[in-house]
């Protein structure tokens, strides 16, 4: 597989960054079909550091409701939690938090 295809985007919510403060472990939507080491590969060569560990996880899609009623359903996806060597970290949102409070 194209390794420009594996990433789909980075995974935010208080989970991931919860696991990225405490265990240095960063969490991404993959393509379905990509398996732990292309995974790595393209986590290598895209952000330049050293990858440990890879977990792979495939969310389930679940009704969504509003007042009782099904409206619809999430999409099913695969995440990825990727855990990087010491002293290796990923810069996605590290300034806006500076540049937010500081106004």
């Amino acid at each position: 597989m194209n390794k420009s295809y594996v990433l789909v985007r980075p995974f935010i919510s208080e989970k991931s960054t919860a696991l990225h403060d405490a265990y240095n472990r960063f969490t991404f939507e993959v393509h379905p079909n990509a398996n732990k080491a292309e995974i790595k590969e393209a986590i290598e060569e895209t952000f330049d550091v050293t990858v440990k560990s890879v977990n792979v996880v495939r969310m389930r899609s679940v009704n969504r409701t509003r007042q009782g009623r099904t409206v619809g359903r999430t999409k099913c996806f695969k995440k990825a939690y990727v855990t990087l060597a010491e002293g290796d970290k990923i810069e996605f949102f590290e300034g806006v938090w500076s540049w937010l409070f500081a106004n």
